[in-house]
């Protein structure tokens, strides 16, 4: 039993941040470090960065009222201040735990407000399921309109090609996800008595229903503007920052929406705060526009170590404020 603890533990923590460590590693083998440290002792307006987390706090709580709104089409009663503490909390949980985050998220809130877990799962998916059309939408965008980027992004960078090409060349891959659809379709089909599979059908219809709460809500538009300015505080809290280094704060708004995009995909690796893809996609996208290699180097270091040390304390906020938040609730007699 303490065997399978200590292995869950190892490939929950140990095994994300090696894989990120190794890749940091590799960033910035062969790189001036004396140069980098240079930028970062004096070439940084730290007062600048330090404004632009503002707008990631924004932008966050925003995110957590959004998800609020989603829960209450549902006809349940949740407390914002709720939503918005256990969205913070997500991040920091995050930052130990990758994607840990949101089922810590649900739980909590489940706890506290006695809502379905199931429920706030299929809240959740939309929650996701809106971040990834929104990246997706916009990294159309730039690819429709900034077709040399990506072609120099590509050619500097050749081994995501390969990388990618093997992936889906592989036959195993489609036999692998046909042969999951086939199995779950058997089981749901042919074996509904089993009191196991009619849980697992209560579960994913309970998740379902949350699925739904976008459908369920009246003013739609309050959805999408919501959705809106989140992704445009996360703009502004990373362009910002350009204006604390020299050798980025002339690059313009549109270098700034494709460094801010591919960061975002780049964050999408199950690593502790995106550690070391983030870096990679940062660095590998300001040299494409004649950025020296060790000051996008020192710009990716001090960006999201600031950015991540913010959303740490941000999230440890909410993680406190949440069960303070629901004192009198906990006190009062069943």
């Amino acid at each position: 039993m303490e065997f399978k603890r200590i292995l869950r533990t190892f490939l929950k923590i140990v095994l994300p941040l090696a894989f990120g460590g190794l890749l940091l590693w590799w960033l910035y083998r062969e790189m001036d470090i004396s140069e980098i440290w240079r930028v970062i002792r004096e070439g940084v307006r730290y007062d600048i960065i330090l404004f632009s987390l503002l707008f990631g706090l924004f932008a966050n709580v925003v995110r957590g009222w959004r998800w609020g709104l989603l829960i209450r089409s549902l006809g349940e009663r949740v407390k914002m201040s709720d939503a918005v503490y256990a969205v913070l909390g997500n991040y920091a949980v995050n930052l130990v735990l990758p994607r840990v985050g949101e089922v810590w998220r649900c739980g909590v809130v489940a706890k506290y407000d006695k809502i379905s877990f199931t429920k706030l799962l299929g809240t959740l998916v939309v929650d996701r399921v809106s971040d990834t059309i929104m990246v997706g939408t916009i990294t159309l965008f730039i690819f429709l309109f900034n077709i040399d980027f990506f072609t120099s992004f590509f050619a500097n960078n050749p081994a995501l090609v390969d990388g990618f090409r093997s992936m889906f060349n592989s036959i195993w891959i489609y036999v692998l996800l046909v042969g999951m659809v086939v199995v779950v379709w058997l089981v749901f089909k042919y074996m509904s008595g089993f009191k196991l599979v009619r849980k697992a059908r209560g579960l994913l219809d309970n998740i379902w229903m949350g699925m739904k709460s976008i459908w369920l809500l009246d003013r739609k538009w309050l959805f999408l503007l919501d959705t809106f300015l989140i992704w445009g505080g996360y703009f502004c809290y990373f362009y910002i920052t350009f204006y604390a280094f020299g050798f980025t704060e002339d690059l313009g708004v549109v270098v700034g929406l494709i460094a801010f995009t591919m960061s975002s995909i780049g964050v999408a690796v199950p690593v502790q705060g995106g550690i070391g893809p983030w870096h990679f996609m940062v660095i590998a996208t300001l040299v494409c526009f004649g950025v020296n290699e060790n000051d996008a180097a020192a710009f990716a270091l001090v960006v999201h170590t600031v950015q991540t040390v913010w959303t740490g304390l941000c999230g440890l906020f909410g993680i406190v404020a949440i069960p303070l938040n629901n004192r009198k609730t906990a006190v009062q007699p069943s």
